[in-house]
């Protein structure tokens, strides 16, 4: 039998590119867990719910969401931070905790502990009051807090979080003090204020929208009105420059290897753009807002030294 070059030189590149096909990672090989740092029921649980039935299709693999509450989300994103980096374990990043948790305290993780996948929803603050409640406007509730500092009660589902982040801001802005209570996700809180145990909330527009008997939104913090609450007036309406809102995204842990981060990014990426998924919040009164995994990141690197600041100004954890 005669060996030609040709046929030498094929053996020779299927036996070099034998090794590189065999070194790169499958992907999935079993379900990814979207671990959400917030109770069940909440507005960041119900989108990452939402999207995990299209990420799933895009991945070809099942794609589940994990609870895991506690600590403002620290709980949550210490353990993605510790998972091991092969794209099956990723988290619900929520901003602004995902930077303002370390800056705050002697936190489990940082920011440099991740690898962003992209950010697909945003979703403004606002503040609400039983129904019943005497107070009919922000104004009003301004002025019974300037009143009587500390007295009125003010619930959010974590120190740090947007909700409460739009307290230490308003009252900054405002001159005022409020006591600061915390539940483990929007859930309690709504309960809690349905129950009359708190005076007032911080709770997301889609959040408020998505179950509003009982409830009474009095101001939003987004930069303009939210379409889905266009008779709310917003802070800056009013004359106070508070502007918040939850912003939504996927993590995995550092060092996940490139060929799986982008196979990520990609269905991130494409899931985020489909208009079924755009329909699915919607229904729950929220925006798609979809950044890139490292154009987001790369945002939030800069927002970091934002936070730093107003950390200076007005430490939240110990002031409310």
């Amino acid at each position: 039998m005669t060996i030609t070059r040709r046929a030498l030189l094929a053996t020779g590149a299927a036996s070099l590119a034998a090794p590189a096909l065999a070194q790169a990672p499958r992907f999935p090989e079993r379900p990814v867990e979207i671990v959400v740092g917030f109770a069940a029921g909440g507005g960041t649980d119900l989108n990452m719910r939402s999207f995990a039935r299209f990420l799933e299709a895009r991945l070809g693999g099942p794609v589940v969401v994990i609870n895991r509450p506690g600590a403002g989300t620290e709980v949550a994103m210490a353990s993605v931070a510790r998972a091991r980096p092969d794209g099956h374990t990723i988290g619900a990043a929520t901003m602004p905790t995902l930077i303002t948790i370390p800056i705050e305290r002697q936190a489990q993780f940082k920011l440099e502990d991740f690898a962003g996948i992209g950010q697909i929803a945003s979703d403004p603050n606002a503040i609400s009051v039983n129904a019943a409640a005497p107070w009919r406007d922000i104004q009003a509730l301004i002025a019974a807090a300037k009143a009587e500092p500390d007295r009125l009660t003010f619930a959010t589902s974590g120190a740090g979080t947007d909700d409460h982040l739009q307290l230490v801001l308003l009252q900054e802005a405002a001159g005022i003090r409020m006591t600061h209570v915390t539940y483990p996700g929007s859930a309690p809180v709504r309960t809690a204020l349905l129950a009359r145990q708190v005076d007032s909330v911080g709770l997301n527009v889609g959040e408020v929208m998505g179950a509003p008997d009982g409830l009474r939104m009095l101001v939003q913090a987004g930069p303009a009105r939210s379409r889905f609450a266009p008779d709310v007036p917003t802070f800056r309406e009013i004359g106070l420059d508070v502007v918040m809102s939850s912003d939504r995204g996927l993590i995995a842990p550092a060092g996940t290897p490139e060929p799986i981060l982008a196979r990520l990014r990609e269905a991130v990426a494409d899931a985020a753009r489909d208009p079924a998924f755009a329909q699915a919040l919607e229904a729950q009164f929220t925006e798609v807002r979809f950044i890139p995994g490292a154009e987001w990141f790369g945002q939030l690197g800069a927002l970091q030294e934002r936070y730093r600041a107003l950390w200076a100004r007005t430490p939240w954890r110990e002031r409310g």
